[in-house]
């Protein structure tokens, strides 16, 4: 891992990217409470947490027909309510209106944010531009935003490249529609991946701990890639950036 804290280089970076799903917010959580709340009072007794792991379980794959080409871009609403059809079919429910499952399907716009959250976006905010640089839709990410008081400067993302990440055009597009250039940015993330993808189109890279996104201790605790700043809140990255 390297760490670089030359102050110079925060000088240099106008522009803070967010991965969303884990980084931000505790998906695994929330979305266990919306499969009970929805599946629960129809009879049905599953393990929640485990019904929350299979349905992100099937996003990567999902994601990786329209990343291969052998599907077009469409928005991750649409591949979530697929993969619900799978999720459910492999858990055994059945007997589900058309109205629960779309209620459940859009349990993605109903996340919790980790408890740092809001105070550290809050302070980056004021140095920085802030973005969700997101595989969700612009409307999932609007109302994430709106329910866990994310201050965005504009929503970026997969809907703006027509294409998920780790797509180079992914990370591309989000700068050029700051009109900056790659390396005044900076994408935060809790996935090494991801960063490292980012790196590689010349951003700048902080890695945020989440030793609990798939559970308790299903996380990653530090980056498996060069990084500019490992940190393990947001709190702690604003101060490093002297915000």
């Amino acid at each position: 891992m390297l760490e670089k804290w030359d102050l110079r280089m925060t000088d240099q970076v106008k522009a803070l990217f967010y991965d969303v799903f884990g980084t931000l917010t505790d998906f695994r959580s929330s979305i266990a409470r919306e499969a009970e709340a929805v599946l629960k009072p129809k009879g049905f007794a599953l393990d929640w947490g485990a019904f929350a792991d299979a349905w992100r379980g099937e996003y990567q794959p999902a994601l990786e027909e329209v990343r291969a080409g052998r599907r077009a871009y469409c928005k991750l609403d649409i591949l979530h309510r697929e993969n619900l059809e799978t999720v459910l079919q492999r858990f055994g429910v059945t007997g589900l209106g058309e109205d629960d499952k779309q209620t459940l399907s859009l349990g993605w716009h109903r996340l919790d944010a980790w408890p740092d959250v809001p105070e550290g976006l809050a302070r980056l905010k004021k140095t920085f531009w802030l973005a969700p640089l997101s595989n969700g839709n612009i409307s999932l990410m609007v109302d994430l935003a709106r329910r866990n008081n994310f201050p965005w400067d504009a929503i970026l993302g997969a809907d703006i490249a027509q294409d998920f990440k780790p797509k180079p055009r992914v990370y591309l597009a989000a700068a050029a529609a700051f009109d900056l250039r790659p390396d005044e940015c900076m994408l935060v993330a809790a996935h090494s991946n991801d960063l490292a993808a980012a790196r590689a189109q010349d951003l700048h890279a902080a890695h945020l701990a989440r030793p609990n996104e798939h559970g308790p201790g299903r996380g990653e605790i530090a980056p498996s890639v060069p990084v500019d700043y490992a940190v393990k809140s947001l709190v702690e990255l604003a101060e490093k950036l002297g915000v």
